[in-house]
């Protein structure tokens, strides 16, 4: 059974593992050098920063999320678990607490795919990530269930009151 758990700092290796795992599976943009800078940085400068919630099962860690305020800071799903629902999981939870903005670099298009089918659009691009690497950033923002279009509601459509009389003088 899978549950969420809360980490703390005797996770961070394995945090870091899974990190690691997920990043070379997703993204291939990155070079040897870039994933060494942001590995040593994770435990000392970002892990510290945000809540860090994991999916456990059978007391192995399968993907993580690190949150601040109402902001998604990492997602990471260890490669072995990839379409296993562990970030779909890590999601509904951050929703849950009020999470509703999300980055992602703009190489990972099966990232910004799955931000996307749980209802996150794109509201800005920055053309480097915050450490002024050369790596695009997109903005996203969760939009409320009354937000998304329904396509199969005409725009100009009006709404429609009926009124019902009953001879009877009852009313319904």
């Amino acid at each position: 059974m899978k549950e969420i758990i809360k980490c703390c700092p005797a996770h961070y290796a394995t945090l870091t593992e899974i990190w690691e795992r997920s990043v070379r599976a997703t993204h291939k943009f990155l070079t040897e050098d870039d994933i060494a800078e942001i590995k040593a940085a994770l435990q000392p400068a970002y892990f510290p920063c945000v809540e860090i919630y994991a999916v456990r099962a059978h007391e192995v860690l399968e993907g993580f999320i690190g949150i601040a305020d109402d902001r998604i800071e990492m997602l990471f799903t260890d490669a072995r678990f990839r379409g296993c629902g562990v970030g779909s999981m890590l999601i509904e939870f951050a929703k849950k607490r009020g999470c509703r903005l999300v980055d992602v670099n703009e190489q990972n298009p099966d990232a910004l795919s799955f931000y996307r089918k749980r209802g996150f659009s794109v509201i800005s691009r920055d053309e480097t990530d915050e450490s002024g690497r050369p790596f695009p950033i997109l903005h996203l923002e969760l939009k409320e269930q009354g937000e998304y279009p329904d396509p199969t509601v005409s725009k100009t459509a009006r709404p429609v009151v009926i009124t019902f009389q009953n001879n009877g003088g009852t009313s319904l």
